[in-house]
């Protein structure tokens, strides 16, 4: 007997742009993300690019809202660079243009704060000694979470965060 949970459930097109409507409402969502849920629920091409249609035109899907969504939550919360917010956002299929608007829309101020605070709590948390090893260890963490090089070397230069 097979296990009906390991096929995905089919959904016709109304009761997919219900679900795809409730599944926007509770979350932004990118347009990439709602083609593929669509897809995964059975639809056809035709079904999958009017629903969107009608979920951008009733304001249930907006792709610039999105990726200011993103972008904050992703810099606030994570504490995410803009090299790794970008990489998100493309991901999602988010055109270039959003991108850099959105990305335009985080504080310098409070994103230079944002690194210096999560260079100074690494620092805290590092056990090793050798000076060398500190400032790479410091490095490639705040890179990992998608800061600039340049920015890094300089904070930790004029901070002595090392």
């Amino acid at each position: 007997m097979k296990n009906e949970e390991s096929k995905p459930k089919r959904y016709s097109r109304e009761q997919a742009r219900v679900k795809a409507e409730s599944y926007c409402a509770y979350q932004e969502r990118s347009q990439a993300e709602i083609r593929n849920k669509l897809y995964e629920w059975g639809l056809h091409q035709k079904d999958v690019e009017e629903i969107i249609t009608e979920l951008i035109g009733e304001n249930f899907l907006n792709e610039e809202r999105f990726a200011m969504a993103y972008t904050s939550g992703k810099f606030r919360i994570k504490g995410w660079g803009k090299i790794k917010i970008k990489q998100g956002l493309k991901l999602k299929g988010v055109p270039d243009k959003m991108i850099q608007k959105a990305l335009k829309t985080i504080d310098q101020d409070d994103y230079l704060n944002n690194l210096r605070l999560i260079l100074e709590k690494k620092a805290q948390l590092l056990t090793e000694k050798d000076p060398f090893k500190r400032r790479y260890q410091l490095i490639r963490f705040a890179a990992g979470k998608g800061y600039e090089q340049d920015l890094i070397s300089d904070l930790l230069i004029h901070n002595k965060l090392e």
